[in-house]
């Protein structure tokens, strides 16, 4: 299969409960990686104009609302977000999967909270129905470090990529000097900042 990019004019972002009570109950990254990694994602879409898709599930609940920086970045996307009412598998959520459709977009940058439960299974969900994905392992967490890599290891064994957020980011931009690297080259710099 010939490699085709992805782009800001192909792919849609969809960020998965990213909530402030359900990152209390992954710890298989640091939990300051993944914020940073997951508002990386959110400026590059919003500097890129690339469709976001947000979604929660039982915001009344301990998983409590998605990440402030989220609504502070993508106002329109977070009022637009889906909010689900327990549904794990958020392709099982018509209006999720109404939303996704509507980008019009085939390629898929996905990332959440748990990737053990509420990644793999719209990943998986999303890949039956002829979507490309890019699963960003980074940005993303589980409840254990082995059931982030279990549930990696499925989602790749089934066609679907999984990247990192420097990964995806780099991919997206064609050239450093122009288009949307000058845009995105600030993000990656800000990320390399705080690992140093």
């Amino acid at each position: 299969m010939a490699y085709d990019r992805y782009s800001a004019d192909n792919a849609a972002m969809l960020l998965i409960d990213h909530q402030v009570g359900t990152i209390e109950w992954m710890h298989s990254a640091p939990k300051a990686d993944v914020i940073r990694n997951t508002l990386a994602l959110a400026k590059a879409a919003r500097e890129l104009g690339m469709p976001v898709v947000l979604t929660s599930s039982q915001e009344d609940q301990v998983q409590g609302p998605l990440l402030p920086e989220l609504a502070e970045l993508l106002p329109e996307a977070y009022a637009a977000r889906i909010k689900r009412g327990g549904i794990v598998d958020a392709f099982d959520d018509p209006d999720f999967a109404a939303a996704v459709r509507a980008t019009g977009c085939n390629k898929l940058i996905m990332a959440g909270l748990l990737t053990e439960v509420c990644v793999i299974y719209p990943a998986l969900n999303a890949k039956d129905e002829g979507y490309e994905l890019q699963v960003i392992a980074d940005a993303s967490g589980s409840g254990t470090k082995l059931g982030d890599d279990i549930a990696l290891a499925r989602m790749q064994h089934s066609g679907i990529a999984v990247a990192s957020t420097i990964q995806i980011l780099s991919e997206l931009v064609f050239n450093w000097a122009e288009g949307a690297g000058p845009r995105v080259l600030p993000i990656l710099g800000e990320i390399y900042a705080e690992l140093g």
